[in-house]
């Protein structure tokens, strides 16, 4: 029973051969801005071992690409062809979700093809925020939900991705549906629990990136329950924390800050510095643009300049914690790195990382796309798929997709 050592049931313990199975799959890839190629087809080509287990059944594949309002919020026909490359024309794709072409495309499928659908998120139901905040028996109510799961007698969560997303498509088909996790799933938990189960210290968290709301989220959470020994900040939450010990970061930041809308976790910072003294470690000096070029300045008195990086003496702080650890978890870049010059920092952590004898575990995302241009890459235990998920369970979070899929009793409704 592979899937029981994580509490949850697996393909193993199904007999799926002949059934319609919906299969929630994380193929969101970035895309060429001018042409809308996909640029990176690694995602995609993680199902070609699920679609294998698969062989025998009739595959419904449903999936997102980016978000309404973004540039590359757009339809999953590119993802279909590549899709059907690797698994040499057995997938087919059609522009629709729950409506009648879907229901036709369903029905007349034969065991081993696969029927990619439209992005997920063209459905409003799927990103409506009245939605995603109900819980999972009554988002089962929705019009997707209803409609998709009459059609499919089976469904299977292999999107690791997004499972710490309460959407529809994630929550509500486990509560009317028979079900599973999938193959890639239960590879990313299994290894997941192992590093959030090792009694090895320390055990260090290196967050950054843009959503402060996040790292902060983690931040509170690893050191409250004791799963982190030390927290180093950068990014925006950082800035955060940095007006929160009363460092004056210059007016750019702070309106930066306030522009964001995080001016209000400023003082709970405050509050998470006093309570975790010595534990959370914040930059001593920042990186900023100046005349075309990187300058860098001591967080004391920081010129009126966008921070952009962190600077050299933090790299040293937190590369020394970084060695000195046991495990390393990472989640978000240190700067701009799409800014030439101000992806100095981000690739410093990553190296310490690579130089350590740690069990190391980057979060996915913009890390994984320094660290694959870096060339370090094979030097890190363990890269998530998951970016947000990843960091959300290693942070002990409990994740809406994985939670329904134990309370629906993994399929015995």
């Amino acid at each position: 029973m592979g899937g029981m050592a994580v509490g949850l049931h697996t393909l193993d313990d199904f007999d799926l051969r002949g059934k319609k199975v919906l299969l929630r799959a994380d193929i969101n890839s970035p895309l060429d801005p001018m042409s809308g190629e996909i640029l990176d087809t690694s995602r995609i080509k993680g199902y070609v071992q699920t679609l294998e287990r698969l062989k025998d059944s009739k595959v419904i594949l449903i999936a997102h690409q980016s978000r309404p309002g973004k540039g590359d919020f757009t339809t999953l026909r590119r993802h279909s062809e590549v899709l059907n490359r690797l698994v040499k024309g057995r997938v087919s794709y059609i522009d629709d979700v729950f409506g009648s072409c879907a229901k036709k495309g369903i029905d007349s499928l034969s065991p081993g093809e696969v029927l990619v659908l439209e992005n997920m998120r063209f459905c409003s139901e799927e990103v409506s925020k009245r939605i995603c905040g109900r819980p999972p028996i009554e988002q089962a109510k929705t019009h997707l939900v209803r409609r998709l799961s009459s059609y499919v007698d089976f469904y299977v969560n292999d999107a690791f991705a997004v499972s710490h997303r309460a959407q529809p498509s994630v929550v509500g088909f486990p509560m009317v549906l028979p079900c599973c996790i999938g193959p890639s799933m239960e590879r990313e938990i299994t290894a997941l629990t192992k590093v959030l189960k090792s009694k090895e210290t320390p055990k260090v968290f290196a967050l950054g990136g843009a959503k402060a709301d996040d790292s902060f989220l983690i931040t509170k959470n690893v050191l409250l329950k004791g799963v982190a020994d030390k927290v180093l900040l950068s990014g925006v939450a950082a800035l955060i924390f940095l007006m929160a010990s009363g460092k004056d970061i210059g007016s750019a930041n702070r309106d930066m800050v306030k522009d964001l809308g995080y001016n209000e976790l400023v003082s709970e910072a405050g509050e998470l510095l006093k309570r975790f003294k010595g534990q959370i470690e914040l930059p001593v000096d920042l990186a900023f643009e100046d005349n075309g070029g990187r300058s860098e300045a001591s967080v004391d008195g920081f010129p009126d300049k966008k921070a952009l990086d962190i600077g050299a003496e933090t790299m040293k702080v937190f590369s020394k914690a970084i060695k000195d650890a046991s495990v390393v978890i990472a989640k978000g870049p240190a700067g701009v790195f799409e800014i030439n010059g101000f992806g100095l920092g981000t690739e410093s952590i990553l190296q310490s990382i690579a130089d350590s004898k740690s069990l190391s575990v980057i979060g996915g995302g913009h890390l994984t796309t320094v660290a694959k241009r870096a060339g370090l890459r094979d030097k890190i235990s363990y890269i998530g798929s998951g970016g947000g998920a990843t960091v959300s369970f290693l942070s002990d979070q409990p994740l809406p997709g994985i939670e329904v899929m134990k309370k629906s009793g993994g399929g015995e409704q």
